[in-house]
């Protein structure tokens, strides 16, 4: 089990740190938020200690941020703020668990363990759409192309997911802004275009393959 430790007091993460290796656990440590978060966003782990102070980006940012990109990992709150207010945010925000400063080790590697023998969600073939090479994952919120992974923003995820989940089907520029603006969406239906010219540069960046076909006069299709 990989377990991550976002900690800036560096002798509260040497200690953690220490005590989790001696029970097993593949551990890596960070001591500043946003560097934490481009870990989270591209490594695996089974679950996040997490600071609420914390110079870059504060705890709460954090996990707010990742529970946005549907990264759905455990995370245990560790920290010296211990008003009822600054739990329940915490909890709200998505947190599994929160300890308060001093705490015991022995409660923490009992509560990591808990989180860790809880039933994790299972990715049903539904939950993965995919069509030569190219990969949506629902449940991570994750593309790949022959796997590499290609960042996209949420509109731009919306689309290619509304066109793998219609695979061969012609979806007009109506349906897409329906699909992934929602129905209240006011603007020029162009905007489709010009998000569909950025999912293609995105995907052209790591294949030479053409997923995203163009048909004229009425809208875009995959396969």
């Amino acid at each position: 089990m990989r377990i991550l430790i976002v900690e800036d007091e560096a002798k509260i993460a040497r200690f953690v740190s220490l005590e989790l290796k001696h029970e097993k656990y593949d551990v890596c440590c960070s001591a500043d938020g946003r560097e934490a978060l481009e870990l989270i966003s591209s490594e695996d782990f089974d679950l996040v200690i997490l600071d609420i102070m914390l110079p870059g980006l504060n705890g709460l940012e954090v996990l707010r941020r990742m529970r946005n990109d549907h990264n759905m990992t455990p995370v245990i709150m560790l920290t010296a703020r211990d008003s009822v207010m600054d739990k329940v945010s915490g909890l709200d925000m998505g947190a599994n668990d929160y300890l308060t400063k001093p705490f015991a080790i022995e409660e923490l590697l009992a509560r990591i363990r808990a989180l860790l023998r809880a039933p994790k969600p299972q990715t049903s073939h539904e939950d993965i759409l995919s069509y030569e090479g190219l990969v949506l994952d629902k449940t991570k919120h994750s593309v790949t192309v022959d796997g590499t992974p290609v960042e996209l923003t949420v509109k731009e995820y919306g689309l290619l997911q509304a066109l793998l989940e219609n695979l061969s089907v012609v979806l007009t520029r109506e349906q897409l802004l329906e699909q992934v603006w929602g129905y209240d969406y006011f603007g020029e239906t162009n905007v489709v275009d010009v998000y569909i010219r950025y999912v293609r540069s995105k995907l052209e960046n790591v294949t030479a393959k053409r997923y995203i076909q163009t048909v004229r006069g009425v809208g875009y299709k995959i396969g």
